[in-house]
């Protein structure tokens, strides 16, 4: 199964003529493409998924969904952690 990871949009800027945006995950950061969503601001939340940031979140969704994962122990593939146990979940979360 894949999931949508909120993250929260510190920095927008163009690679190759694309919207993309940098996105604290907690602390950890990543690049994602703003293609989907060019209306979003730093400082707002972003649905992520496979690189691609999907719907603009309000803040108490973004803790709600981050919470609820974290509850899960699917967050582990953000920081690059091995999963606790391999080949149960073959979709990942981006």
């Amino acid at each position: 199964m894949c999931l949508g990871i909120p993250g929260k949009l510190t920095e927008t800027f163009a690679e190759h003529d694309m919207p993309m945006g940098r996105v604290d995950f907690g602390g950890v950061f990543k690049n994602i493409c703003l293609a989907h969503t060019p209306q979003a601001l730093p400082g707002q939340y972003v649905i992520v998924h496979a690189g691609f940031a999907l719907q603009v979140v309000d803040e108490d969704e973004a803790t709600r969904i981050f919470s609820l994962l974290d509850e899960l122990d699917e967050l582990t593939e953000l920081d690059g952690s091995p999963s606790p146990n391999p080949g149960a979940d073959q979709g990942g979360l981006g």
